[in-house]
């Protein structure tokens, strides 16, 4: 059995600009891979572990498609033009394009749908995943929420 290690996968750092191997990638070619990563992971771990779980084991396996991933991602609060000591962390974000809100729960309530719509109306991004690993059948737990795309 290989030990999963994400260090060197995934990156703990605040949000920068997107590079130019981060651009050439639409959004929907990135949703299309993570879906696929979601599904596989969740054959393979299958529901009732934590997000934190899920996230680490989504994050290497998306490093290992040549995705660019980012975790924890924190981003300020900018409110009527002043940056605010505040903010929020983002689950994932891949390719500086894609947000991915990571669940481990019995039922996703209306307030999960609102808070990436939140994220994506916030950083300015067009497409985020909601994915909820608690689902008996993978892709009722997966919802792709769109902001402008």
């Amino acid at each position: 059995m290989k030990e999963i290690v994400t260090s060197g996968y995934c990156t703990f750092l605040p949000y920068e600009l997107p590079s130019e191997k981060t651009t050439t990638i639409t959004e929907n070619e990135i949703s299309y891979k993570v879906i696929g990563a979601a599904i596989e992971l969740h054959k393979n771990l299958e529901p009732g572990l934590l997000e934190s779980v899920y996230e680490a084991a989504l994050c290497y396996d998306l490093s290992k498609l040549g995705l660019d991933v980012k975790t924890q991602v924190p981003f300020p609060l900018v409110y009527k033009e002043v940056k605010q000591d505040v903010g929020f962390r983002i689950d994932m974000l891949i390719n500086n394009k894609v947000i991915i809100e990571i669940k481990s729960l019995e039922q996703l309530a209306p307030v999960h749908f609102a808070q990436t719509l939140t994220y994506l109306k916030l950083t300015e991004k067009k497409l985020g995943l909601l994915i909820n690993f608690n689902s008996v059948v993978m892709k009722d737990g997966i919802h792709r929420i769109v902001n402008r795309l």
